[in-house]
């Protein structure tokens, strides 16, 4: 009781300098935070994605398109169990910055998507609709749209304006769902293509496909690569995760150096902390060389030292991570372009374990000081 009473009134014997180091570490573990956080974010897509649904597309590149008629041939291929469709449409609403995901698909294309919870009269009403979309919950948060809004959609793609109505809104079955997209009927786009420029209709962007089990995904890609072998339309099948991660890897040194950063800030607050704890140390040499002289040993000084860093970096860490949850809250609603955008538990460790290597770190030098410190020139310096 004794020792922790001394490393308490040693920590806060200045106050402002204590003040001012434990504001710093709670900015640099609160960034900390949301730096990894934004690289979490990055991978949502891809950490959602199922390991029972493929993706078919052109070998060459995505804005190649295949052939309808693929669809058929790649439902035949055993361990396929269904077989959508999706094009990307790339529109507008209302001015550039109002831009989210559109997709035009297939009737079926939510069968594969168990995840994306839709009532059943509301399926219904856009199934009878030719031009009924279906967007989700985050989008319609983010919004305000509500079912029977009109939606004009600008394309960029396909152009002219588009209108659309909104038949229904899907809920994600829990908060790892990105739910801020919106989908309507691959159908409708496809007879409206076929009437302004026939050559362009007729063509999916990708194939979505159900596979009856996870472990029959690498055979079930190779079957269906195989059938259009030598083509003029050759395709890449792969899991739906990889074709996720493979946006994300155009991005790979942005988050590269979101990472850098990340853990430079941590660099510099462990600077600061140790000039901190180095001054203490000095300013307290003689009280050192008088505990020495009473009988405490070189282990008390040093657990003193160590003890004080510890309490700063856990009064500024742990301010730091319990305003972590709250930032990245208003974070997700200032950006708008995240939407998944929680702390993550491994996040809340890392944050943990970096102030703790912040506090040891800048306590060892000090400490060892301390520790070997002669008690004449100790006293000497008294006064």
């Amino acid at each position: 009781m004794f020792i922790l009473n001394l490393i308490f009134k040693n920590a806060f014997r200045h106050r402002l300098r204590t003040l001012l180091t434990v504001v710093g570490l709670l900015i640099a573990v609160l960034a900390f935070g949301l730096l990894q956080t934004v690289v979490d974010a990055w991978y949502a897509g891809a950490a959602a994605a199922s390991g029972t649904r493929l993706v078919t597309r052109s070998a060459i590149s995505l804005t190649f398109f295949l052939p309808v008629s693929y669809e058929n041939r790649i439902r035949g291929v055993d361990g396929v169990k269904s077989v959508a469709r999706s094009n990307w449409f790339g529109g507008i609403y209302q001015e550039p910055k109002n831009f989210f995901p559109q997709f035009a698909v297939s009737d079926n294309y939510m069968d594969l998507y168990p995840d994306f919870i839709l009532p059943p009269d509301q399926r219904a009403a856009w199934l009878r609709d030719r031009k009924g979309v279906l967007v989700g919950r985050q989008l319609a948060d983010q919004y305000g749209f509500k079912i029977g809004d009109v939606l004009p959609i600008r394309g960029t793609i396909y152009s002219g304006t588009w209108e659309f109505i909104v038949r229904g809104i899907f809920d994600g079955s829990d908060s790892t769902k990105i739910t801020r997209q919106m989908m309507f009927h691959w159908d409708y786009l496809n007879e409206t293509v076929r009437k302004s420029s026939p050559r362009r209709a007729d063509f999916a962007g990708v194939f979505i496909i159900g596979i009856d089990s996870i472990d029959n995904a690498a055979a079930v890609s190779r079957n269906v690569d195989a059938l259009f072998a030598n083509s003029l339309a050759e395709t890449l099948t792969e899991s739906e995760q990889a074709f996720q991660l493979s946006f994300v890897a155009m991005s790979d040194q942005i988050i590269a150096a979101i990472r850098i950063v990340s853990y430079v800030v941590i660099v510099i607050i462990m600077a600061v902390m140790a000039n901190t704890m180095a001054m203490s140390a000095r300013e307290r040499i003689g009280e050192y060389a008088t505990l020495k002289t009473l009988g405490f040993g070189p282990g008390f000084l040093a657990l003193l030292i160590v003890g004080e860093s510890l309490l700063i970096s856990a009064v500024g860490g742990g301010l730091g991570i319990v305003l972590t949850a709250p930032a990245a809250e208003i974070f997700k609603q200032a950006a708008g372009i995240f939407p998944i955008f929680s702390v993550s538990s491994e996040t809340l460790l890392l944050q943990m374990a970096c102030a703790l290597m912040v506090a040891l770190a800048s306590a060892v030098v000090p400490a060892v000081r301390a520790a070997r410190v002669r008690i004449v020139e100790g006293l000497r310096s008294i006064g």
